[in-house]
């Protein structure tokens, strides 16, 4: 069997891949484009190609006449043609849950960044003012604890629910917005956008990108937060108008923003929150949240599970 991984650099270095080999001829690209894809599609005709962001067309696809299975490294699968997958008998198979934890983890790394001014007494210590202070502390960026404060969550999901109920535990109010209308089986309230956004110190997003939900937090619906709220985004980048949000952030509609994910990735030189320097103000990390080490190995021994599964004949996280 020959294994065709077109663009290893998203899993990481770090990550060993030697268990593929176990599985036949294993060729790995660190990064390919659409048209390099499509000529070491067509030059390799892998029996099974992994991929992550790669676009996976019937182009693509028909390149490849032994191609028997397209193994995603990734929970989302928008990037296949599932319809010309099935209709070609192509398995489609991808991973879900391993980075539940890491994303949850990464989630309050920004929001403790944000809420306590890191960044100001980090740079208040490591640029000598506090060796000339007279005081052996500092108070004038003020912060504050989040027991007693409203955490919203956008989607209700393993990541929601995970971060839900640690905010539970440092003592939040937490609520949530269902973007579908549907109500969860949770302990926490639901609330129609319009009063979500007033009554939330904190709002997280853990939500997927669909009609629902794509530019949901554009600067009309940012306006009716409170002033000193907290946004992060931990979905898709879509989900928040990047250029709405710089605006709100420059006329302090709102206290601060942490993301992991923006419209477009990698982000534009000229997208405008680059023009942000203040990270007091916004922290962002290039769509890291899902990929602690621990995650990371997790995904890929999940593919290499549903590729030992397909060559027994059996059914594991098969899409098509």
């Amino acid at each position: 069997m020959k294994l065709l991984m077109l663009e290893a650099m998203t899993y990481g270095e770090d990550i060993s891949l030697e268990q593929f080999k176990q599985l036949g001829e294993l060729i790995v690209y660190s990064y390919s484009d659409a048209d390099e894809a499509y000529e070491r599609m067509k030059e390799h005709n892998p029996d099974v190609v992994i991929i992550n962001k790669t676009l996976m067309t019937a182009e693509l696809m028909a390149a490849a006449p032994n191609l028997k299975m397209v193994a995603e490294a990734a929970t989302g699968y928008n990037n296949v043609d599932v319809d010309y997958a099935g209709k070609h008998a192509i398995r489609v198979a991808n991973v879900a849950g391993y980075s539940t934890k890491s994303v949850i983890q990464h989630t309050f790394s920004l929001l403790f960044y944000l809420l306590g001014k890191m960044r100001y007494y980090d740079d208040f210590v490591k640029s000598g003012d506090y060796a000339n202070w007279n005081c052996f502390s500092h108070f004038q960026n003020v912060f504050h604890e989040l027991d007693g404060m409203t955490w919203g969550i956008v989607g209700m999901g393993n990541i929601g629910r995970g971060v839900a109920g640690i905010a539970e535990d440092f003592g939040c109010n937490v609520i949530y917005y269902s973007a579908s209308g549907n109500t969860y089986d949770v302990p926490y309230e639901r609330y129609e956008l319009n009063e979500f956004l007033q009554l939330c110190d904190i709002v997280s997003i853990h939500a997927p990108l669909n009609d629902n939900t794509n530019n949901l937090f554009d600067y009309e619906n940012i306006s009716k937060m409170k002033k000193n709220a907290i946004l992060l985004n931990l979905g898709r980048g879509p989900i928040v108008n990047d250029e709405d949000l710089a605006r709100a952030l420059n006329e302090k509609v709102i206290s601060a923003a942490g993301l992991d994910v923006v419209s477009v990735e990698p982000i534009r030189h000229d997208n405008p929150l680059l023009e942000i320097k203040d990270s007091e103000k916004l922290v962002i990390t290039p769509h890291i949240g899902w990929g602690t080490y621990e995650a990371r190995c997790r995904c890929m021994n999940e593919v290499y599970e549903n590729i030992v599964a397909f060559t027994k004949g059996e059914d594991r996280n098969t899409i098509v």
